[in-house]
Formats: C-alpha cells, sequence, structure tokens
C-alpha cells in the first residue's frame, strides 16, 4: 500500500499499485478514541465499497466525493509505484 493523502483530522488515505483485474483499492482509516480505528475499503474505477467500520453514511459519501475528484491520480499513482515513484522524489 501507497501513501496517497493525511487528512487534516487524521484520517489516513492509502492505495494499492494495480490489481491483477484492473482495480485499485484504497483504503481509509482513521483514528478513534472509542474504537482505536475506523476503516473502510473503496475499489477503483467502480468506486465499489466494502468492509465500512464506523464510519457514517455522510463520511461514507464525504470520501466518495473526495475519491472521485482524486481517481484520477491514485490511479496513475498506482501504476507507477506510489506517488513518490510517480513524482520522482
Amino acid at each position: 500500500m501507497y501513501p496517497f493523502m493525511t487528512l487534516n483530522d487524521g484520517t489516513e488515505i492509502v492505495h494499492s499499485e494495480t490489481l491483477p483485474d484492473g482495480r485499485v483499492k484504497v483504503y481509509i482509516e482513521k483514528p478513534d478514541a472509542k474504537d482505536c480505528f475506523h476503516h473502510a475499503t473503496c475499489y477503483l474505477p467502480q468506486y465499489t465499497w466494502e468492509d465500512i467500520f464506523g464510519f457514517s453514511d455522510e463520511e461514507i459519501k464525504n470520501y466518495q466525493e473526495f475519491i472521485e475528484s482524486t481517481a484520477h491520480l491514485i490511479i496513475k499513482f498506482a501504476k507507477e509505484g506510489g506517488l513518490e515513484n510517480a513524482s520522482g522524489f
């Protein structure tokens, strides 16, 4: 999994390389005082969600919008070995 972004509230968004079936796994994890971590998985390009724990429907909707707005970058970075490889850092 490759780091993609850390949001202001501590939410981490990471992604896989391109999987053999052409999809990219996007994993979202947010620290939570009560449950330790909330998490969810979204597969691109279909935006298929699974393994959602602790997030409300509204939070998932917001993450969906965020992922839709950055999917082109995530898919590109997945093909190129993550942000660091794609950017040459």
